[in-house]
């Protein structure tokens, strides 16, 4: 394969699964990588990525001294703000910049190079990739290095359970009695088949959630955040036979299909239509059971999409930089 050259911008907001995402590709193409965290202010920062007039005043002074040449030969954002600053990368270098953009930017994806979103945004350009699910660094080695990381997990009677707790969103209302409904069948089937329970909270999981699954299933262990040490959740899903995850996160739900072990979800009322579509997608592709469903014959091969998106997408670079060498 062509090596690519240059360097190469992850550009992200702070949210914890755009991060993961633009790095998860960046990491993979070969090049130098730099993270730039960027929030535009007002009143880009309402309309972004639609409103390009006035370029870089849209950052405050110290992220504008960051965003400033040499300008990388690609940009890869994830996130409506970040989508602002690849499609200036893109006018700011007069296309030499290739331009990658994660989930769906909200415009029309012809001001971008390529634009990768899950299969159920339903969106369409000649640039566009639609993995099933989102990007993220889970494979092989990564899962390795997470039970080497955390050794003491692997000493816990099997099964090994762990569940992924994410927050209410818009259209998904996760609260008290959501939690209390969760734990108390996770802890029966804990009494009826014996193991561990492993219970992760995330930035979006409110209090009143995490004490109500305490109070009902007394976990073997609870990450609430830092407080609590490092964060656990390579060991986990390293070491997991089974994870259990909140219906309400895209990323959440791809990391554990990624594992290659059963995952198991609890939906208790409708769900939006674009998440509605990627619960089904991976319940037909038989990667998604319901909380209460039996033990499948098999467990089902891991979901790993980075590799064959980063591949296609180096392929473009490539071909792009070959034609800026041709002076086309």
């Amino acid at each position: 394969m062509t090596p690519l050259r240059g360097a190469c911008w992850a550009i992200t907001d702070h949210a914890a699964g755009n991060q993961r995402q633009a790095l998860a590709l960046a990491e993979r193409l070969g090049l130098p990588v730099r993270h730039l965290v960027l929030e535009p202010r007002a009143p880009w920062s309402w309309l972004a990525p639609r409103l390009a007039l006035g370029g870089r005043l849209a950052l405050r002074p110290a992220q504008r001294a960051l965003f400033a040449p040499p300008w990388p030969a690609v940009a890869i954002g994830c996130g409506r703000a970040a989508a602002l600053f690849t499609r200036m990368l893109r006018d700011l270098t007069g296309g030499d910049c290739y331009a990658v953009q994660i989930l769906d930017p909200r415009l029309d994806p012809v001001h971008w190079d390529c634009v990768i979103a899950p299969r159920h945004d339903r969106l369409a350009g000649p640039g566009a990739l639609a993995p099933l699910g989102s990007l993220n660094p889970v494979d092989e080695a990564w899962l390795a290095d997470g039970r080497e990381a955390f050794p003491a997990l692997g000493a816990l009677p099997r099964p090994r359970v762990g569940v992924l707790l994410g927050g209410p969103r818009r259209g998904v209302e996760l609260d008290a009695a959501y939690a209390g409904t969760l734990a108390a069948a996770l802890r029966e089937r804990q009494r009826r088949d014996g193991g561990s329970l492993l219970v992760l909270a995330s930035r979006r999981t409110p209090p009143t959630l995490l004490d109500a699954f305490r109070a009902e299933a007394a976990p073997d262990l609870l990450w609430r955040g830092p407080a609590d040490g490092p964060n656990p959740y390579p060991g986990v899903l390293g070491w997991a036979d089974e994870l259990v995850v909140t219906p309400d996160s895209v990323n959440m739900l791809s990391e554990a299909c990624a594992v290659g072990v059963p995952v198991r979800t609890c939906v208790s009322a409708p769900l939006p239509p674009k998440l509605a579509r990627f619960h089904q997608a991976l319940r037909e592709a038989g990667r998604l059971l319901d909380l209460a469903a039996g033990a499948p014959a098999a467990a089902p091969p891991p979901l790993r999409e980075t590799e064959a998106i980063a591949r296609a997408v180096r392929e473009r670079i490539a071909a792009h930089q070959q034609r800026l060498d041709r002076g086309g």
